[in-house]
């Protein structure tokens, strides 16, 4: 449990939240359903063992915190409980709740055992990868799916990571599961459609002409755009992801909508695979869109990304 003031407001618990959910308790002294709500509140903290964390805020002491609270979500007395995930407030509850309707609140926003256990297996592939031990962390990955069939993200890490190390096959059978929500049209995923353009890439490479090849038909016709579409496939393939979008935004400038605008939708599916994914306030609650003045936690941005989406911008408007 802590205490949250303005001094670490942001760093206790915008950015704590990052990582863990933060349930903000917010009281006074002379509130008596407070006194009865806190002992509950710390009890489920220790019980939940590290799923999430409670933060006390003291609104006599903390005007400013509470009230902008207050007024985001129309409440207007106290106890109230509000739940950060993601460095933003997600839901929240008011009064002395009996200790199961909480539990019902908590299994709304707090990651159970395989969810956590997941995330310590991605966690470690991650740094494995750093190092370059690329088996042990491919290893992980599958751990974390494993444990966690619905985390999307470390599915994301195993495919590419497994696209990355040559090894399209087991790629495309990691993919398989998701492969309808990629198609999906109604109900977009980004990361996984763009997935679905790299191992299409990955498949046209394997009968490819070679890269000097494509150069070489693309330099005696500029506007050859299907030699450098399949340059183009041919760098994203094997990973070199700046050539295959500088190939592509030469299409682009030349012709917007070359086959179906089939060089803007790669360039942005290459872009999708590069980007760190936003946090989710929520994978299973409801999102506020309070902002707290002064205080934003956000995922922070790649200069290389930003490049290529400002090239992209200008070559199509």
């Amino acid at each position: 449990m802590i205490d949250i003031t303005l001094q670490n407001f942001e760093a206790d618990l915008l950015a704590a939240s990052m990582n863990t959910p933060v349930l903000l308790d917010i009281w006074a002294p002379w509130c008596g359903p407070c006194k009865s709500l806190g002992p509950v509140l710390e009890k489920l903290e220790t019980e939940y063992a590290g799923r999430f964390t409670l933060a006390k805020l003291n609104s006599d002491e903390q005007p400013e915190i509470a009230g902008q609270l207050s007024q985001a979500f129309g409440v207007r007395s106290i106890p109230f409980c509000v739940m950060f995930i993601g460095g933003q407030p997600v839901d929240g509850f008011v009064g002395a709740l009996p200790e199961a309707k909480i539990r019902e609140f908590l299994a709304k926003h707090v990651p159970d055992e395989n969810e956590l256990a997941a995330a310590a297996e991605v966690a470690e592939a991650e740094a494995l990868l750093e190092e370059g031990a690329t088996d042990d962390a491919l290893a992980h990955l599958a751990a974390a799916v494993q444990a966690d069939p619905k985390n999307e993200a470390a599915r994301f890490d195993w495919i590419k990571a497994l696209i990355e190390a040559g090894r399209v096959a087991e790629a495309q059978e990691v993919f398989a599961p998701v492969a309808a929500q990629a198609a999906d049209t109604l109900i977009p995923h980004p990361r996984f459609a763009a997935l679905a353009v790299w191992l299409q890439a990955c498949t046209a490479a394997q009968s490819a002409p070679t890269p000097e090849q494509l150069q070489a038909a693309i330099a005696a016709n500029k506007r050859d755009f299907e030699a450098r579409y399949r340059l183009a496939q041919t760098h994203f393939a094997a990973a070199r992801f700046t050539e295959a979008m500088d190939e592509l935004l030469e299409i682009v400038m030349r012709d917007k909508g070359w086959n179906d605008s089939l060089a803007r939708k790669t360039f942005v599916a290459v872009l999708e695979v590069l980007t760190k994914p936003q946090p989710k306030p929520s994978a299973k609650g409801t999102e506020s869109k309070l902002q707290l003045t002064g205080h934003a936690v956000a995922a922070p941005s790649d200069p290389l990304v930003d490049q290529y989406r400002r090239k992209l911008s200008m070559a199509l408007f």
